[in-house]
């Protein structure tokens, strides 16, 4: 691979979406009337469920035209690749202020008006073939109903309260830890699961007691610097009956107890420069990923182990692998496929049971972040273009398409209920659109 490719490679990897002096609001008149839907939110790094998937109501219309999808508000702000954080009344974002100063922000969801704000020092320094993409905050926070848990690119986990903005407790990775401070920033999005958090930060995967920050295990030290430290962020789920945080780090994925922190099972994975960014992705029993300039893999796990160690050991088997090279998009799975875009950036339907590809499409953008109701998924990609697509393993069906935004669009989609939130880098534009009519 050239010096130039490698340049384009490192430079947009981690990119994950808060505050400008001044905020300046666009209402729409209509918007004044209208009540969010507090069952509909968005609390963490790819929805509810860490998995791309939306809530199945109201049901997504056909089109996203500017009749059909309407600017409801949009707020000016600074840069930063974290996604929007719905709650029930208010949208949590993030900025990087002055390259120097990271800040989070809690916005009205009805009007986008401020309601408070919270600031940590926050410079960093990545290397230099990576300044053309910047140095602001990129993981995206997690949200709790009381508590919003922050990731800033120094490896610091904050914990603010989601009501006022006030700090509950932060942790220093680097001095709790006395690792190296990430290259390119902590880029890991915490996920929060009972009375615990969990992240991948201070060259290791970390659960936290959420009430007070204090450490609990600490697991898969990777050693940081520039050839550790996590580029990808953790999924938990139920596989062969066991409860595990999926984790991938930049040599391997591994299943980890949650009780313990130890190693069920672990996989290495292969990747240019370790560039495992993907988030795991689960299908009954069988997990999916794929890796710049390595391949893409399903592999199938078993409980294994005597009677001293059933149900705490795991048995990892490769059922397919194939030369399809993910990137930094996650993708989603709707009835036995996988709809996932790629290095080259095509779009592609894999059969999961098989790898087999069923179809790919002409490039399209860098990146896309996906979000899926039923068979329709929701595309948006690093150049500010909405795409609506039908999922059809037979052949690819792009039903609409928009431009949303002039300014690059590297964080992820929020889909709740019927308001679609944007997060390009100078904003947050919050969208309406009415349910598809049965």
């Amino acid at each position: 691979m050239t010096f130039a490719r490698f340049n384009l490679a490192v430079t947009t990897i981690a990119r994950t979406c808060v505050f400008s002096c001044v905020a300046h609001v666009v209402v729409n008149a209509a918007t004044t009337l209208f009540a969010a839907d507090p069952t509909a939110i968005w609390p963490q790094w790819r929805g509810p469920s860490r998995d791309g998937q939306a809530a199945a109501t109201p049901a997504w219309p056909d089109q996203v035209d500017e009749a059909t999808l309407t600017q409801r508000w949009r707020v000016e702000l600074g840069p930063s690749y974290s996604g929007p954080i719905v709650g029930e009344d208010r949208v949590f974002v993030t900025e990087t202020r002055g390259k120097k100063t990271e800040v989070v922000q809690a916005l009205s969801r009805a009007d986008g008006q401020v309601l408070w704000t919270a600031e940590w020092p926050g410079a960093t320094s990545v290397p230099f073939f990576a300044w053309e993409n910047g140095e602001w905050i990129r993981a995206t926070p997690a949200y709790d109903g009381e508590s919003l848990f922050v990731a800033g690119m120094r490896d610091v986990l904050v914990c603010l309260d989601a009501a006022n903005g006030k700090e509950r407790w932060r942790v220093d990775f680097v001095e709790r830890f006395k690792s190296p401070l990430p290259t390119f920033g902590c880029v890991s999005s915490p996920l929060v699961d009972g009375e615990h958090v969990y992240v991948q930060a201070g060259a290791s995967f970390v659960k936290l007691k959420k009430r007070n920050g204090e450490t609990v295990w600490r697991s898969l030290q990777d050693g940081g610097g520039m050839n550790g430290s996590a580029f990808s962020s953790p999924m938990k789920a139920t596989i062969a009956g066991q409860p595990q945080f999926l984790v991938q780090t930049r040599e391997k994925l591994a299943g980890v107890d949650e009780a313990t922190g130890s190693e069920l099972w672990s996989q290495k994975i292969e990747a240019f420069r370790g560039m495992n960014i993907l988030t795991p992705v689960v299908f009954g029993d069988s997990i999916f990923t794929s890796t710049y300039g390595g391949k893409s893999w399903l592999f199938d796990l078993t409980k294994s182990g005597d009677a001293a160690t059933a149900g705490k050991k795991m048995s990892v088997t490769e059922r397919w692998q194939n030369k399809t090279q993910g990137y930094m998009s996650t993708p989603v799975v709707i009835d036995g496929h996988i709809y996932t875009h790629l290095k080259n950036q095509r779009f592609a339907c894999i059969d999961f049971a098989t790898g087999k590809e069923r179809w790919v499409t002409t490039p399209f953008g860098k990146y896309w972040s996906l979000v899926a109701q039923g068979k329709k998924i929701l595309a948006l990609d690093e150049r500010g273009d909405l795409l609506l697509i039908n999922a059809n393993p037979l052949k690819f069906e792009l039903q609409d398409q928009r431009h949303v935004s002039d300014s690059p669009t590297w964080a992820h989609l929020a889909v709740c209920g019927d308001e679609v939130f944007v997060r390009d880098l100078n904003g947050l534009t919050s969208f309406r659109w009415p349910a598809k009519k049965q």
